[in-house]
């Protein structure tokens, strides 16, 4: 089991219980919640997306609202993987 990495005191509304849910795969190491924006647009429901390949695993972008937040995640999955876990993780997803 991974672990979430907590050092910020904000971040967009309901992203730790779903990183907190992602971090239960044995795969990844630490996830880590970084820098937070403000961006053009409007996202209506919390979204979680992979974006770039970082040096042992991927960054992520949470976006909710006008706001988007960077997310480190060290794992040895491939994109796909993480990707299919990601939507496994989703708080209020049924699991099987």
């Amino acid at each position: 089991m991974g672990r979430v990495v907590i050092t910020h005191s904000t971040y967009v509304e309901g992203l730790i219980p779903w990183l907190k849910g992602l971090s239960e795969e044995k795969n990844i190491q630490t996830i880590t919640p970084a820098v937070i924006r403000r961006v053009k647009g409007h996202c209506p429901e919390l979204r979680l997306r992979i974006t770039t390949p970082i040096k042992g695993g991927f960054k992520l972008v949470a976006r909710l609202g006008s706001s988007a937040q960077e997310v480190f995640v060290v794992t040895k999955l491939d994109e796909a993987s993480l990707l299919k876990r990601l939507n496994h993780s989703r708080p209020g997803v049924q699991k099987r």
